[in-house]
């Protein structure tokens, strides 16, 4: 399988852990060029360029979208048209129409779209998963996701103020998917409607959010994202599932720690009467029998995915229309935000 990195930031790092798992990195592309240049010193057999439209007469089995968060859609479609597998990170569009266009250019093309949503599939989310799967919670009521930073209040400012970079351009709301997509993975629904509030005193544009999200199964998603004091940094998330016979939620904790979960089941609900709370710490997770590194693993879990899809047509671990959906919660919520916090449907991309 041949691959193209567009976005060196990121990208770089997707391309190193790809070229582990045996995929073969043949070119890269980033309009920076001590990006690019550091790139080629890694990969320097691979085709080097500033434009990302050289890359659609590559010869590329796939690519991987690692470029400005909100820059996805036009490249992702010029992909798809031209057959070529699309592996895209972070946010999959920035409005209805947007999302629209992708869905069907992925509908009709001959290749996929997968979405690298690397978070559903860190070693915290994959216990939370095994928990939901096994049904020991009972009938889930209540999903809630943080993604925060804890950042100084000048350097928080010096990020989201910079109207050059796309922290600076997009809406409060809009880098939502490291929650969203977590929890519709693992309530199997989606959204149907946000409010999004504002935490902080002042200002045109806070720095973090929480979105009340009503799921199309009735359950409630609650998230909160941006920066905000106090986190641990081990990996900024943190995934809580309330059940009717009871929780499941990652350890709030330093370190590696932070991956494991914390269960609890409770005695009413339990055929010996006896209340069950243990720790679950995540086995490794390998790649040619080494363990790879607790951060690395989400990625390399949608890399090996993809690699899967373009190969042998498994079907992509998030296809277009979730990827499009988790997206479109951060479109609504901007609208929700700037109209006083009020509900905001979701558009429908399942009807």
């Amino acid at each position: 399988m041949r691959i193209g990195i567009v976005g060196l930031l990121r990208g770089l790092y997707m391309a190193e852990l790809a070229h582990r798992i045996g995929v073969e990195v043949i070119a890269v592309c980033d309009r920076d060029s001590e990006r690019l240049a550091a790139a080629q010193a890694v990969f320097p057999a691979a085709r080097a360029t500033e434009h990302w439209a050289e890359l659609l007469d590559a010869g590329l089995d796939g690519v991987v979208l690692a470029n400005d968060f909100d820059a996805h859609t036009a490249l992702a479609v010029a992909f798809l048209n031209r057959g070529i597998h699309v592996l895209s990170e972070t946010a999959a569009c920035v409005s209805e129409e947007e999302g629209r266009q992708l869905i069907a250019a992925a509908e009709r093309s001959t290749a996929t779209y997968s979405f690298a949503e690397n978070y559903v599939f860190h070693p915290h989310t994959r216990l939370l998963r095994e928990s939901v799967d096994s049904g020991e919670l009972g009938a889930i009521e209540m999903v809630e996701a943080d993604y925060l930073h804890s950042l100084s209040p000048q350097d928080t400012a010096a990020l989201i103020g910079d109207p050059a970079h796309w922290r600076g351009r997009i809406a409060p709301t809009a880098y939502c998917t490291h929650t969203v997509s977590p929890l519709l993975d693992l309530t199997g629904a989606w959204p149907v409607e946000v409010s999004a509030f504002p935490v902080g005193r002042g200002g045109d544009r806070p720095a973090a959010v929480v979105l009340t999200i009503r799921l199309s199964d009735d359950t409630l998603a609650l998230v909160r994202h941006g920066f905000l004091a106090g986190e641990t940094g081990s990996h900024w998330s943190w995934v809580s599932v309330r059940g009717a016979h009871g929780l499941a939620e990652s350890v709030r904790a330093a370190g590696g720690d932070a991956w494991s979960v914390r269960v609890r089941k409770e005695g009413w609900a339990q055929a010996d009467g006896q209340t069950c709370e243990q720790i679950r710490v995540p086995g490794p997770y390998l790649v040619n029998n080494e363990p790879v590194d607790r951060m690395a693993e989400g990625t390399v879990a949608v890399l090996e995915a993809f690699r899967a899809t373009v190969e042998c047509g498994t079907p992509p671990l998030i296809p277009v229309r979730p990827a499009v959906a988790a997206s479109l919660v951060g479109v609504a919520g901007a609208e929700s935000l700037a109209k006083g916090s009020v509900p905001v449907p979701v558009p429908d991309v399942y009807a």
